[in-house]
């Protein structure tokens, strides 16, 4: 199956896919980056609970500053929208977020992203075996290849070579992953990206203050400073403001930048750029945290990534 053109408004394709994959590769740069400041952010005293919490509540006020300012009807909803919009906040948008804090609190953060990656594969066979849609026999074969190089990276026979907790955590955050995909996939013919993100984070902000109040929030740990970790142990920086790049920068221009990529290229070929997130991943977290990764697992995860590439393609 071969991507039809992006085509403008006009119906004239559109010429401009180098800069739509320029966009995806620096959001995927960007979402890598934020891997290693968030887990430095943990490292704060800051549980993954609590940085969940208040990256979806600022980006919920962020966003709806956003739709007041520039597109106030977009945010009605109709009865129908109600059941999917509470489903899509819990598991699309907090229990993706949380899981993957949990997951790089436990494991090197490329470890934890090569995980969370095999959502394609997830993708992939819920289209099948639950859409009936036609899926190439590809799928197999990436459905070996991720098995393999998982078990490379984990090593396996060893028993996993990796906190339990963590290695949950990354494949329950694949799997929250896969159906927000396959939800946003499903809402964007009614909804634009804009306010179906919103509402997500409205909805899974309010869980999480329902789980834990705003007003038992430890504010005072934000004007702590924080050592950076790793290469970089001797600096210091303010909690508050690298959890200001967490939301600005790893939500927000990330955001921004897929949005307005897919103007310019198809969801399938943007998501195998974003398959460079895991590669910069562990670039960043070796340069900044010193997380170093055995000849094994990047055999592994190479072998993993081959099998996203398939997965992506054999829809």
């Amino acid at each position: 199956m071969v991507d039809a053109p992006t085509l403008l408004p006009e119906g004239r394709p559109d010429d401009r896919s180098r800069l739509g994959y320029a966009m995806v590769a620096a959001a995927a740069t960007l979402f890598a980056v934020n891997g290693s400041v968030s887990k430095v952010v943990l490292g704060s005293g800051l549980s993954a609970l609590e940085l969940t919490q208040l990256r979806n509540t600022a980006a919920t006020i962020l966003f709806l500053g956003f739709l007041l300012a520039f597109a106030p009807h977009r945010l009605r909803v109709g009865r129908r929208e109600l059941l999917f919009l509470v489903a899509f906040g819990l598991v699309g948008i907090a229990l993706v977020q949380w899981l993957y804090f949990v997951a790089i609190e436990h494991l090197p953060v490329g470890i934890a992203l090569l995980i969370e990656f095999t959502a394609p594969l997830f993708i992939a066979l819920f289209a099948r075996f639950v859409y009936k849609e036609h899926v190439r026999r590809r799928v197999w074969v990436a459905a070996l290849l991720c098995l393999t190089g998982l078990a490379l990276v984990v090593e396996l026979w060893h028993g996993v070579a990796f906190s339990t907790v963590g290695v949950t955590a990354a494949f329950g955050g694949a799997l929250a992953l896969a159906a927000y995909v396959l939800m946003a996939e499903r809402e964007r013919r009614h909804r634009d990206p804009a306010s179906l993100s919103f509402y997500g984070f409205l909805v899974a902000a309010t869980m999480w203050m329902l789980v834990r109040p705003l007003w038992d929030f430890p504010w005072e740990t934000l004007n702590d400073s924080v050592s950076l970790q790793g290469n970089l142990a001797e600096l210091t920086a303010p909690v508050w403001l690298l959890v200001g790049f967490v939301v600005l920068v790893g939500t927000m221009v990330t955001f921004s930048l897929l949005t307005g990529a897919l103007r310019h290229v198809s969801a399938t070929r943007a998501s195998i750029v974003m398959t460079l997130e895991p590669v910069v991943a562990t670039v960043v977290a070796w340069a900044w945290l010193g997380e170093t990764l055995g000849v094994v697992q990047l055999a592994g995860g190479a072998v993993v990534i081959a099998g996203i590439l398939l997965a992506q393609s054999a829809r």
